[in-house]
């Protein structure tokens, strides 16, 4: 048995937006937002509960080990 959390990586999510913060080289900003990326209710950090800061950041870290960025031209 995986030792491994299974976040939710759904559009808009706070994995999903972690990870996106990461790859467009974005300061760490916790947030997600209800349905879909900047079409929906934006939740704050001080709305998230403490499972989806911890999804936010693994998102965050998930990309980060990685290394994928966004390349600017």
């Amino acid at each position: 048995m995986s030792d491994q959390i299974k976040y939710d990586t759904t559009y808009g999510g706070p994995f999903d937006r972690g990870s996106a913060d990461s790859w467009y080289r974005r300061p760490r900003s916790p947030h997600y937002y209800k349905g879909a990326t900047y079409a929906s209710q934006r939740i704050p950090v001080e709305q998230m509960t403490p499972q989806e800061i911890k999804a936010y950041h693994a998102g965050y870290d998930s990309n980060e080990a990685t290394g994928g960025h966004k390349e600017w031209e």
